[in-house]
């Protein structure tokens, strides 16, 4: 039996999340009308997680937080505001400020990304299969900004129960050419899929989809970390390392040159 065209439905009426709230309970609670069944994904945005788990600093802190948060300085840029930071988060994203925002968020507050995306999907995850019964699965999303690209989407920085991606190496195409290196997103595509139901203001931080059951698994399948790209990136360093490192070889190859010469 082929699976129903793909749904999204908004889970209203979750109300304001505050810091040591049952956040996988609430879920639950939002989505029971809805009735889940085997093969829903769930898509929780960041921000409740956020405040259930407590990351909330005061708007005073932000540099100080974005730095804790950083493993990395990828570029920075001076503006009549400040300055914006694009930074290797400790979790293997990297985005501006570390992902610290104040949108939806109390006046004079600002949010941290949740401590471990992909556990706090999986608490949620569990959550729903016991009460429900179902195999359901579960993004955590937020925005980030693309390189080379206008505009923000969401993107998956936590999932379980889900196949986050889907290699296709060794398919055929619709013309039987074989493909080599497709893997499509599964679970980015996902969460940007939902941010177009919940929108960014109208406070709907949950989404369930239904029609992609063949991307549920059992909670063992690796999380969205899985997305984080570890070895082979082609464009690791960012222009502030690049100008760096740059100026340091030149440096190294200048003195080698003299060093040479002084030696003939």
């Amino acid at each position: 039996m082929s699976e129903p065209d793909l749904e999204l439905r908004a889970v209203r009426g979750m109300g304001e999340i505050r810091p040591g709230d049952d956040l996988p309970a609430l879920v639950a609670d939002a989505i029971g009308p809805l009735e889940p069944r085997d093969g829903d994904i769930v898509v929780v945005t960041s921000k409740v997680v956020s405040k259930a788990e407590g990351r909330i600093r005061a708007a005073a802190e932000r540099e100080r937080a974005i730095t804790e948060e950083s493993v990395r300085l990828v570029a920075s840029r001076a503006h009549p505001g400040g300055i914006t930071r694009i930074v290797e988060h400790r979790s293997g994203l990297v985005l501006a400020a570390a992902g610290v925002d104040a949108s939806n968020t109390d006046d004079g507050t600002i949010l941290l990304l949740p401590e471990d995306s992909d556990a706090s999907a999986r608490a949620i995850a569990e959550r729903l299969r016991s009460r429900f019964g179902a195999e359901v699965g579960v993004v955590v999303s937020d925005t980030l900004g693309r390189a080379w690209r206008v505009g923000q989407t969401d993107v998956a920085i936590g999932a379980a129960g889900i196949r986050v991606l889907e290699p296709l190496a060794g398919a055929l195409d619709a013309n039987g050419r074989p493909l080599t290196v497709t893997a499509p997103a599964i679970a980015d595509e996902i969460a940007g899929a939902a941010d177009l139901v919940a929108g960014k203001a109208d406070r709907v931080p949950v989404v369930l989809v239904r029609g992609l059951g063949r991307h549920v698994t059992g909670l063992d399948e690796p999380g969205a970390t899985r997305l984080v790209r570890r070895e082979g990136d082609m464009f690791h360093l960012g222009a502030d390392e690049a100008y760096r490192l740059g100026r340091e070889a030149g440096r190294i190859d200048a003195l080698a040159e003299a060093g040479a010469g002084h030696d003939g």
